[in-house]
This record gives C-alpha cells, structure tokens and sequence, in this order.
C-alpha cells in the first residue's frame, strides 16, 4: 500500500508544479486529488502550501468518509472531491483550477459553448456553469456536483473556477488543459466578431470521435 501511496502522492506534486508552468492558477490557488478506491483512500494536495514547496509527507490522505488519515491538512475543497469520488464511481481523479479564461466566463456566469470541437475532451456539447457557494464548503460540494452531468468530465464554478475529472490525474489534467485553450479562443473571438457555434449534430459527431480518440486501432486497408 505505502509504494502505491506515494507513487500518487509523487504523482500529485509533479502535476501541481505542472498546474503552475501551465498558468492554470497561482500560488496556492486551485487543488488536485487521486482516488485510490482498492485502498480506501483519497491522496489530496494539502491547504495553503505552494505548489513548489510541498513535500510527499504533506500531501493528505482521506478515507471515504472524510476521515483525516495523513499527511498535512487537506485542501479546503477536500468536500468537493470526496462528493465526486462518491457520486461517480468511475472516476479517480479531480483537477481544481483557477484558470485565467475559465474563470472569465464563470465570472459572467457564462456557459463555454461549442466553439471548437475540443470540447468533445469533456464529454459534452458546451462547459455548463454551476451555482456559486461559498469555497471550502458542503453547500459548495453539493452544487458543483449535482450540476456536472453523470458523463461530463468538467464543468465551471460560478465566481470560482474549473473542475474536471476523469480516470486517471493526465486525463483529468489533460481536460483542465484543452477547456481552458478553448476558453481563450472563445474569448478572442469575441473580441473581434461572433463566434460560429458547432451544432448538435456536430457536436455528437465529434464526441463519437472522442470515444475512441488515441486508441491503437488499425487502418482500414482498401481493397
């Protein structure tokens, strides 16, 4: 238990210096967390630390019931994760962000819609928006929650930021990543005219795309 312990609190560290060189929050903004479901355990990045400056030994270790087990304090959103780990079983990860074009559009409590086809890394036709509450709260768990979709991988948090899930940290780190690039595109195109929103037929297109998008599968071979 305590190797596979520590590889995801490594894990953890790695993406959180990675959360910082990607822009997608600042100092000790945002949080990030691992479901290791076979152990019982939720390895979650600690409160008020930077990311720099986080040690292995400092990254908190939860039960499923919330149960502090080690480390440091876990992160103030450690209600929010807990709630998505146990309302999706399927998912093992969670990336909290405070990107910058994201959260812009949370701001103005603004849905991501359909601009580009990468929004398809989510599994769904635009970014909904869920209800603002207080941060670090159970208020603030059970919106964002029951807001995400049973297949969305992320969704924004009104006046907050992002979340994304998925079955491992690099795909829920990977949708926090795309969202926000798509994020800034629709934000400049605004800026300069009106952005051509792909339709639902397109969309579902792509999102089939999507499902097996990196699989190795061979090419068909004309006759």
């Amino acid at each position: 238990m305590k190797k596979t312990v520590n590889e995801q609190r490594q894990l953890l560290l790695d993406y959180g210096l990675k959360m910082l060189a990607d822009g997608l929050t600042t100092g000790t903004g945002g949080n990030l967390s691992v479901a290791l479901r076979s152990e019982g355990v939720i390895a979650i990045t600690p409160s008020g630390i930077d990311y720099d400056k986080i040690k292995l030994d400092d990254i908190s270790l939860i039960n499923f019931d919330g149960l502090h087990i080690a480390g440091e304090k876990p992160s103030s959103e450690w209600q929010l994760h807990l709630k998505l780990y146990n309302l999706r079983p399927e998912i093992d990860a969670v990336v909290h962000t405070h990107s910058r074009f994201a959260t812009t559009l949370a701001l103005l409590h603004e849905p991501l819609p359909a601009c580009h086809y990468l929004i398809g890394v989510a599994g769904c036709k635009e970014i909904r928006v869920a209800p603002y509450a207080t941060f670090g709260t159970e208020e603030l768990a059970a919106k964002t929650a029951a807001a995400l979709g049973p297949n969305d991988r992320c969704i924004l948090m009104a006046n907050h930021g992002l979340i994304a899930v998925g079955k491992n940290l690099t795909s829920a780190y990977d949708t926090a990543l795309y969202i926000e690039e798509v994020a800034e595109l629709y934000h400049r195109a605004t800026a300069i005219g009106k952005p051509v929103i792909l339709s639902d037929l397109e969309m579902e297109q792509a999102l089939l795309r999507f499902q097996d998008y990196g699989r190795n599968r061979k090419p068909t071979t004309r006759q």
